[in-house]
C-alpha cells in the first residue's frame, strides 16, 4: 500500500520550525521591555520546538534540503542571537566587553551549526551517532542564560556581576566549538522495566517545572553540564571497545564489567628465564643482569671503590 503524503502534512515540520524562529526572536523584544523570565520561557520553548521538528520531520519521511537549510537559520537566531542579546539587555553594559562577548557568543553558535551540517556528508564509526560534536545549540542557548536565571530566582550576588556573566558567556561559546563529546538524547533508548518509573519522573518534573519553573530549569542545565565528564569517558570507552558498537545496554555493561575484571597488574619488574637471565635491560637508571639490579654506570663511577667491596686486601706500605 503506498501512502499518498498531503502537502500541508510535508509542510508541517517547517512550520515547527518557524515556530521555534518566532518565539526565540520574541525573547527580544520581551527583553526589550524588561520582562526577563518571559524572555527565558520564549527561548526554552523554541528548544522544545527544536527538538520535535527533526522527529516530526524523520516520522512522516518530510525531511528535505530546504528544512535542514531552514532548522540551521532558525537555531542561530534562536539559540545564539536572542541570548546574546537578552545577555546584553540586561546587564547595559556600555564598556563594549560586554558586546564583544555577546559577538563571540553569536559567531560561535554559527560556527557550531556550519560544521554540524559539514559532518552529516562525513561518514563516521558506528558509535559517534550517540554524541554531539560540542554542546549542541539549544543547550548552548540556555546555558549562557544560567546567571540571568540564578539572579531572577535568587537575587544578585556574585554570580551576576558583569566580569562573571561575560567570562562565562564566552566559556560556553567555547563550549559550542569545542570537540567535546555529549550524549545525545536522540538515541536514548528506554528498557521496558524503566517505562512506569521514568513516566513517574516526568511527573514530578513538570510539577517541579509548574510550580518552580526558573529552579527546575537551573538544575536542569547544572545536570547536563555535569554530565559532560561522563561523556567524553563513555566516548572513549566505545572507541577502544569495538565489540561494544551496537548491542544493547545490558550487554555493554556486561562488557565493561568484564574488561574491568580481566585487568591485571603489570609486574614492577621484568620477570628474566633462560638464556634470557644475560640480556642486559636498562631500566630507571639500573642495569638489570639476572634477578639482581645494579647502580647503572655514571652511578657505579661516581661511587668510590671499596677494597672490602671486592673482596681483597690492602697491601701494606
Amino acid at each position: 500500500m503506498v501512502r499518498v503524503m498531503t502537502p500541508s502534512v510535508r509542510l508541517l515540520p517547517n512550520a515547527i520550525t518557524v515556530l521555534a524562529l518566532c518565539a526565540g526572536l520574541s525573547a527580544a523584544q520581551f527583553a526589550l521591555n524588561r520582562q526577563f523570565v518571559l524572555a527565558i520561557g520564549a527561548i526554552g520553548v523554541a528548544a522544545v520546538l527544536d527538538s520535535l521538528d527533526g522527529r516530526i520531520a524523520r516520522l512522516l519521511d518530510a525531511t528535505s534540503k530546504m528544512g535542514a537549510e531552514l532548522d540551521s537559520l532558525s537555531d542561530a537566531i534562536s539559540f545564539g542571537v536572542s541570548p546574546a542579546l537578552v545577555l546584553y539587555i540586561w546587564l547595559g553594559d556600555t564598556s563594549g566587553f560586554g558586546w564583544i562577548a555577546s559577538l563571540t557568543f553569536a559567531v560561535c553558535i554559527v560556527l557550531r551549526l556550519a560544521r554540524f551540517n559539514t559532518l552529516l556528508d562525513v561518514e563516521q564509526p558506528p558509535y559517534a551517532k550517540e554524541f554531539f560534536v560540542g554542546v549542541p545549540a539549544p543547550a548552548g542557548g540556555l546555558c549562557a542564560l544560567l546567571p540571568l536565571i540564578l539572579t531572577l530566582e535568587f537575587g544578585e550576588g556574585w554570580w551576576s556581576s558583569d566580569v562573571v556573566v561575560w567570562l562565562w558567556t564566552v566559556a560556553v561559546a567555547l563550549l559550542l566549538i569545542s570537540r567535546i563529546p555529549t550524549l545525545s538524547l536522540k538515541t536514548v533508548r528506554v528498557p521496558a522495566k524503566a517505562a512506569a518509573p521514568l513516566l513517574v519522573g516526568v511527573g514530578l518534573a513538570a510539577a517541579a517545572i509548574i510550580q518552580y519553573p526558573l529552579v527546575a530549569l537551573a538544575v536542569a542545565l547544572l545536570v547536563y553540564l555535569v554530565h559532560i565528564p561522563y561523556a567524553v569517558r563513555r566516548y572513549h570507552w566505545l572507541a577502544n571497545h569495538p565489540e561494544a558498537w551496537g548491542v544493547p545496554l545490558r550487554e555493554r555493561r556486561a562488557i565493561r564489567r568484564s574488561t574491568s575484571r580481566l585487568r591485571l597488574r603489570r609486574p614492577r619488574f621484568p620477570r628474566v628465564a633462560g638464556n634470557q637471565r644475560l640480556a642486559v635491560r636498562r631500566t630507571s637508571g639500573h642495569v638489570v643482569r639476572g634477578v639482581r639490579t645494579y647502580p647503572s654506570d655514571s652511578q657505579d663511577r661516581s661511587r668510590r671503590r671499596s677494597w672490602r667491596r671486592l673482596g681483597l686486601r690492602q697491601r701494606n706500605r
